[in-house]
C-alpha cells in the first residue's frame, strides 16, 4: 500500500478526493492547494494524497526520486510497465476507501502533471463509475491503448482538464491532443487554458473548486 498524507475537512467524509504529485515532488505538494478549496457545501470531505515510490528517472540520468513511472530521454517512449504498476498501487488506494464505505461515486482522482496522467491512467480505466477525473499540467498516457482499455462504467465520467500555455515541460500542443483523443472517444471533457508555465494559478484553483462542487454536489 503507497504511503499517502490523509486529511478530513471535518468528521464523517461524504467524499473523498485523491491528489496525485508531480514528478521529483511527494503528497504534501498539493495540501495547500486543497486548502484553498472551500468544499463546504458538499459537507466533509478525505483527501488523500500518496507519495510515489522513489524510482531510478531516465531523462535526469537514472537519478532516484519520487515518480509514478520512468520518463525516458524520447517521450514518445512511454513505461508502460511503470504505468500499470502505479495504476494498480493507486488501485488498491481506491479498493481501501471502498472498503471505508466510500462509493466509487463519491470519489475523485485528480493529479498534476505525472500525476495528471496517472489520474486519467487510473480513471478511465476503473470499473465503477467515479465522481469525476481531474487533471493539471499533464497527459493522457498510452493513448493508443484507451479505446481498448477503457471501463465503460466511466464512459460518461466528467472530466477537467487544465494547463499553461507557457508550459515549457509538457507543451501545451500535447495536452491539447490529450483532450482531443479524450473527445474523440466521446468524453464530456472541460478544458482551461491558463497565461502560466508547469504550474498552478489561482484563477485555475477557483475554476478547479467550481468544478469540484458540482460534480460533488449531494
Amino acid at each position: 500500500m503507497l504511503d499517502a498524507i490523509e486529511i478530513e475537512t471535518a468528521p464523517n467524509p461524504v467524499a473523498t478526493i485523491f491528489v496525485m504529485h508531480g514528478l521529483g515532488a511527494n503528497g504534501n505538494d498539493f495540501v495547500p492547494i486543497a486548502q484553498e478549496w472551500d468544499l463546504s457545501a458538499v459537507g466533509p470531505v478525505r483527501f488523500i494524497f500518496p507519495h510515489a515510490p522513489h524510482i531510478p528517472v531516465t531523462m535526469n540520468n537514472g537519478y532516484v526520486m519520487p515518480a509514478w513511472y520512468d520518463i525516458a530521454h524520447d517521450r514518445s517512449q512511454e513505461d508502460e510497465a511503470g504505468l500499470r504498476k502505479s495504476q494498480a498501487a493507486i488501485e488498491a488506494l481506491i479498493a481501501r476507501e471502498k472498503q471505508r464505505g466510500m462509493p466509487a461515486s463519491r470519489i475523485v482522482i485528480a493529479g498534476f502533471s505525472q500525476g495528471c496522467a496517472m489520474s486519467l491512467m487510473v480513471g478511465l480505466r476503473h470499473a465503477e463509475p467515479l465522481a469525476g477525473i481531474l487533471g493539471m499540467s499533464g497527459y493522457l498516457p498510452l493513448a493508443t491503448l484507451t479505446a481498448a482499455e477503457r471501463s465503460e462504467a466511466n464512459a460518461n465520467t466528467r472530466i477537467f482538464l487544465a494547463h499553461g500555455r507557457q508550459d515549457p515541460m509538457i507543451v501545451l500542443p500535447r495536452a491539447v491532443a490529450s483532450r482531443d483523443a479524450l473527445r474523440a472517444l466521446g468524453y464530456g471533457v472541460e478544458w482551461h487554458e491558463y497565461d502560466m508555465p508547469h504550474t498552478v494559478c489561482m484563477e485555475e484553483v477557483a475554476d478547479m473548486n467550481k468544478w469540484l462542487l458540482d460534480v460533488l454536489k449531494a
